[in-house]
């Protein structure tokens, strides 16, 4: 990866490798989202892809993850405007809004004890799909984007 990259180039200059270095490891964008039909609010929970290894903050399987959770999806650049419930903290939202990294983002600090050491990840708060009945979702609501605050 090119020196320092996420400060000298656009997001539409950045090579696949640098793109998917962007993420800081979070764990954010796994948290399953309902929206509301009637409102288009959108509803975060603290229940996480079953996939998502929370202790890592990283998918399990990362290379197969839309076989075997079709619902995942993937940013772009294409998409990124429609990923509008992704948290101020993301590096995609972040650079996007030209804004720059967080100081704890992995590339900026060198490793990812910061991020989690600073409760930025879902580390501390998230639990497993596998452990909670769908019917229970409304329980594990943690935040609620309005649909006039989108964008």
């Amino acid at each position: 990866m090119r020196d320092r990259f996420w400060e000298r180039f656009s997001l539409e200059e950045l090579t696949q490798q640098e793109w998917e270095a962007l993420c800081d490891g979070c764990g954010k964008c796994c948290l399953v989202k309902m929206e509301d039909a009637d409102t288009g609010d959108v509803a975060t929970l603290n229940v996480a892809c079953r996939l998502l290894d929370i202790g890592s903050c990283r998918c399990s399987d990362y290379e197969n993850r839309f076989e075997k959770v079709p619902e995942c999806t993937q940013l772009s650049l294409q998409n990124l405007d429609e990923f509008h419930w992704l948290p101020h903290s993301c590096a995609y939202r972040r650079l996007a809004e030209g804004r720059r990294l967080a100081s704890w983002h992995p590339l900026r600090s060198g490793d990812d004890r910061r991020l989690h050491e600073r409760r930025m990840s879902v580390r501390h708060f998230a639990v497993s799909e596998a452990d909670v009945d769908e019917a229970d979702y409304e329980a594990h609501i943690i935040d609620i984007i309005p649909l006039d605050e989108r964008r």
